[in-house]
């Protein structure tokens, strides 16, 4: 899904507004920590590529990954880049994003102590 700046805010906006509310009535969700080890099948899309990573990598915001993700999707679907290159890229793509995702935690958990 390709949205505007305007569409983009919107859905932050109300994702804001449900995190707000979940506060509000005492509702957290605890996100894992650590990525997930849910092995790549041999044969796999792109887009299943996608949903296993999210999956493996839950602690990333996937707004952070849309940009590079939509970039990878459309190297595949508009220039024919084959399947197996485009996924180790998205895995690439999601291990640096958990890396700065970890060395962002180790800063907190550092200022915290």
């Amino acid at each position: 899904i390709d949205l505007d700046n305007t569409d983009q805010h919107s859905v932050l906006s109300f994702a804001e507004f449900l995190w707000a509310k979940a506060k509000e009535e005492g509702r957290f969700v605890v996100v894992q920590q650590q990525p997930l080890d849910i092995p790549r099948p041999e044969e796999e899309r792109v887009v299943a590529a996608i949903k296993r990573l999210s999956e493996t990598y839950p602690m990333i915001k996937k707004n952070t990954l849309l940009d590079e993700t939509s970039t990878l999707m459309s190297a595949h679907i508009l220039q024919g880049r084959a399947a197996p290159d485009i996924i180790d890229d998205l895995e690439g793509l999601f291990k640096k994003h958990y890396s700065q995702y970890a060395a962002q935690q180790d800063t907190i958990d550092k200022n915290n102590n």
